[in-house]
């Protein structure tokens, strides 16, 4: 997303009643769970197994989210891997039957755009867990990885991303925990999250009217628009093999813009990537768009801004718009205007082309890599979309 806006446990509790109602038309099942529990009166504590219990809670959860994206040729669909007791607020058990059916409708159209995933494996580890009277706060980070259906060649066999989230539960008066609601921290657009973040743009200083990007179809086939690699002295190879090392081991050279009123990494992490194929910096002021350099110490906002790094790409004829996402290359810019407002995003860069002429796509905010432009073009079809060729 936007970098830096610029822009951002009682012994042995358990966690007991009956939850989340199946999802009808195909959609992923929640687990049915039991009631029951001793009554307590002194607020409850926190153990090493109800903490162990909150994981494989949030396991279970963005399992099943991660399942409905998987084809799975008709046949029913799995239930979550939890197989513990537990219970989630109404209003969470509703949250959680929507999103299911919406990432159902995903997979849909990523089928008709020629995706599917043929399995999928998420896995949840908690980082922080507090807890103050009867409410329990706790912060995980989630793993996913979705196997590419028939990747054939050279195409990526699997995508994969880390996304960061917060549980907050709360315990009723005999004890007994419920999950009540789950928010998304990164600013990001992992496959399986339902929602993105929008921004407003930041007026800019540094002379001169910013140039407008041109929006790009999203329509496929794609007019050919062969890229020649020689022709720039730029080392797209060292561009994606920088993102297959850094893009969920963040490079200590440079700062990290993810986590609250940070703003997001993802455009910060792209210029790295750049930089290393041969981008040059342009020193000056920061918020001069005309300039583009990046360390551990300052950055100039287009190195670390969404708008801003548009501004500069076009302004300083590295970067030209393409007419089509579908053409896009290695090394290639992709950006989008979540809800249509003229103010951008979010910043990917493509790191494969398939002999098809799918581009995939890696990105900080969420932490993914090899992501392909059609399941980005399903997660959000009514997205405005701007590539560059650089």
């Amino acid at each position: 997303m936007k970098s830096r806006k610029l822009s951002r446990k009682r012994q042995r509790a358990t966690i007991i009643g009956a939850a989340a109602a199946s999802v009808v038309a195909g959609a992923a099942l929640l687990p049915n769970w039991s009631a029951g529990a001793a009554s307590v009166t002194a607020d409850p504590k926190v153990d090493a197994s109800t903490k162990a219990t909150f994981q494989r809670l949030a396991d279970a959860v963005f399992t099943d989210r991660t399942d409905a994206l998987v084809d799975n040729d008709g046949a029913k669909q799995k239930t979550s891997r939890f197989s513990g007791d537990v219970r989630l607020s109404s209003t969470q058990s509703r949250a959680e039957k929507s999103a299911l059916a919406k990432l159902e409708s995903r997979k849909a159209r990523l089928a008709e755009l020629g995706e599917k995933y043929r399995s999928a494996n998420t896995t949840v580890s908690l980082d922080r867990t507090v807890v103050k009277g009867r409410h329990a706060t706790v912060d995980v980070t989630e793993t996913t990885t979705l196997a590419y259906d028939k990747a054939k060649g050279t195409e990526p066999k699997t995508t994969g991303f880390e996304a960061h989230h917060t549980l907050t539960f709360k315990a009723d008066h005999k004890g007994d925990w419920q999950l009540t609601n789950i928010r998304d921290t990164d600013d990001g657009v992992a496959v399986n999250q339902v929602a993105a973040t929008t921004y407003t743009a930041t007026p800019m200083t540094g002379g001169n009217t910013p140039p407008s990007a041109t929006r790009s179809a999203i329509t496929q086939p794609a007019p050919a628009k062969p890229k020649n690699f020689s022709a720039t002295g730029l080392d797209y190879k060292a561009m994606a093999a920088y993102v297959a090392k850094y893009w969920n081991n963040y490079n200590p050279s440079y700062p990290n813009f993810n986590g609250e009123g940070a703003g997001g990494d993802c455009t910060n992490f792209v210029s790295q990537a750049l930089k290393a194929g041969g981008w040059k910096h342009v020193p000056g002021y920061t918020n001069d768009f005309h300039k583009w350099f990046g360390n551990s110490d300052i950055q100039s906002d287009s190195f670390v801004g969404v708008n801003e790094f548009s501004w500069f790409a076009l302004s300083s004829k590295r970067a030209t718009s393409l007419a089509n996402v579908y053409q896009a290359d290695v090394g290639d810019v992709v950006q989008e205007d979540f809800n249509k407002d003229g103010s951008k995003d979010h910043t990917m860069i493509v790191t494969y082309r398939s002999p098809q002429g799918v581009p995939y796509v890696s990105y900080h905010s969420n932490n993914t890599y090899n992501r392909s432009l059609a399941s980005i073009i399903a997660s959000y079809p009514n997205a405005a979309y701007y590539a560059y060729r650089t």
